[in-house]
């Protein structure tokens, strides 16, 4: 059942990126146009830098293949693996994937600027500082999510931190080897991952284990948690061709293996579905609708993927034709992740033995029921169906538990490790937009920018706050994680918004983008105020006031939309 389901889905991701990913770039992108991108007119050898289409693929793919895919799923499948494959499915062909070629298209149209730059000419100045405002929270909260989420796997996995780590020094040799010593990127790359796996064998047998040499857990996160953004801070100011292009062509080698051997074992082990096709919730869980959609958030629709397309992305491409495989082929890759997610979670987790839970402590033989038995639990435990159930998959492949495990834990870590120093670069590019627009000269300041980036991130990762549903201390980040789903989701109907009304101006069919804007916003916008409802109950003054600052930019927003659409219909009747 669940290789049948597998083969579906990539079929029908096939099937789109052959018909109406073609649609979508002849009929309202124009992406076959022959235009000089901002990566040659601008090329400065740091940022913007003419890159070759497989590695941009590459460096877009894993950018946006972060932990949230993963992660997302997991925790839908609480609800059964009906509706979490369908919204995977539908919202990556028709949403998330026209979204981000959008994106892609259009910044490499206005030379490299930001979607939320871009917004300034196609709404208004003032849309232009709400947009950023909006993605300067967002971003800080991705930043200090994803450093907990990369922390607490070295500290439960701790078999995964030598390659990680390894594979940076790795891609650091490669970088320069082929842009100082004009050397072929591919057999290199394949080199390194051949190495990044050897190493992955050794973490296995030399785990770099605080907690085991006596330090107690919390310090033992808290001191990668520091570490992390430090490197992303550090990382984020090399040039693009150091260490972002190469690492990140190696995580495509390595998503690709992985994916593979995922769908293998899945083909090999023939896994019936452990979970039913749909689950009430159960009394004080959230309800399917809207939270599902926001929960799944990055394998559908992402703002954040917006911000790369825009932010990073759209700097490097050498050719506008690149943009199709790049923008809507990356969006697939992300749903073909997504569903191995769902599949491990649903199937995979039912083929696990005897194993440890971080929410449940240790269980004789795991199942769906035992692993989603309540909401706290679904939540609680995140991306450990992945790691369990996918590491069931690569048994069946004939890897032996331990490694398996530590190849699932890599397979995660590297892709939020990418993901975390995209995003301060993409935070120092907001930031020094907004010092021009504001004529704040010291953010325009590539280092105070990047300081600026990783601080508030920082603390919103070792602050504490009472958790309102247990009342216990929890790091603010997580505490916050609930508002992230439903706004980057509205940051991605924002964009969509925003590109309908670009395209409309130049007299493109914009139907497929003003559809999923007005399918995203309200779900969304509804996941929002219910979760400003919640907080408002338990008496949390600062997530009320979050929840409600981000609801009054996203109708503000709304409002500024409308007039420009007015106006543009005015001005294109009178023409």
């Amino acid at each position: 059942m669940a290789a049948l389901a597998a083969a579906l889905v990539l079929g029908s991701f096939l099937i789109a990126y052959r018909f109406y990913a073609r649609f979508l770039g002849e009929r309202i992108y124009q992406d076959q146009e022959d235009i000089v991108t901002p990566a040659h007119e601008l090329e400065d050898g740091v940022d913007f830098v003419p890159t070759q289409r497989a590695v941009l693929f590459g460096h877009h793919f894993t950018s946006i293949a972060g932990a949230a895919p993963i992660i997302g799923p997991c925790v839908a499948a609480y609800w059964g693996w009906g509706p979490a494959l369908a919204w995977v499915v539908l919202g990556t062909i028709f949403m998330g994937a026209a979204h981000d070629f959008g994106a892609l298209v259009a910044s490499v149209r206005e030379k490299g600027r930001s979607i939320a730059d871009i917004t300034a000419q196609t709404i208004s100045g003032r849309a232009r500082i709400l947009f950023m405002c909006f993605v300067l929270v967002l971003i800080w909260l991705v930043l200090a999510v994803f450093a907990m989420a990369i922390a607490g796997l070295f500290v439960s996995q701790p078999t995964s931190v030598i390659p990680i780590n390894i594979q940076i020094i790795v891609a650091v040799v490669i970088g320069w080897l082929v842009y100082k010593r004009r050397v072929k990127i591919l057999w290199p790359s394949l080199i390194a991952l051949a190495v990044l796996y050897l190493f992955v064998w050794v973490g296995t047998k030399v785990p770099v284990d605080f907690v085991a040499m006596g330090v107690d857990q919390h310090t033992a996160t808290t001191g990668w948690i520091i570490f992390l953004l430090i490197y992303s801070a550090i990382a984020s100011l090399l040039p693009v061709w150091l260490l972002l292009q190469p690492r990140d062509y190696i995580n495509s080698h390595q998503l690709f293996v992985g994916l593979g051997l995922l769908f293998l074992g899945v083909l090999i082990a023939h896994p019936n579905f452990d979970a039913p096709v749909y689950r009430t919730a159960e009394a004080g869980a959230p309800s399917i609708f809207p939270i599902l959609f926001v929960t799944i958030a990055c394998g559908a629709i992402s703002g954040f993927h917006g911000l790369v397309s825009s932010g990073t992305t759209s700097k490097q491409i050498s050719r506008l034709s690149d943009s199709r495989l790049i923008g809507y082929g990356g969006m697939l890759g992300e749903g073909s992740l997504a569903l191995a997610s769902t599949l491990a979670a649903v199937a995979g987790i039912g083929l696990v033995g005897a194993c440890a839970l971080p929410g449940q402590g240790v269980v004789d033989d795991l199942s769906w029921a035992v692993y989603y038995d309540s909401w706290a639990h679904a939540g609680g435990n995140k991306a450990a169906a992945f790691v369990l159930g996918g590491g069931a998959f690569l048994e069946a492949v004939g890897l032996s538990s331990e490694l398996a495990r530590t190849l699932m834990a890599v397979l995660v870590i590297a892709f939020a490790a990418t993901s975390l120093d995209t995003a301060t670069r993409i935070q120092r590019f907001i930031l020094s937009e907004l010092g021009t627009v504001l004529r704040i000269k010291p953010l325009t300041n590539p280092y105070i920018a990047t300081i600026i980036a990783v601080v508030p991130a920082m603390y919103l990762a070792l602050a504490e706050t009472p958790d309102p549903a247990t009342g216990q201390p929890r790091a603010v980040g997580w505490v916050l994680w609930p508002i992230f789903g439903a706004s980057n989701q509205l940051l991605a109907a924002l964009t969509l918004m925003t590109l309908a009304l670009y395209f409309f101006a130049r007299k493109r069919p914009v139907w497929p983008l003003v559809i999923p804007m007005l399918l995203v916003t309200p779900v969304a916008g509804l996941a929002l105020f219910t979760n400003l409802q919640g907080f408002l109950a338990e008496g949390n003054a600062p997530l009320a006031a979050l929840a409600s600052l981000l609801l009054v930019l996203l109708l503000w927003m709304i409002v500024e939309g409308v007039i420009a659409a007015q106006r543009l219909r005015r001005a294109t009747g009178a023409a």
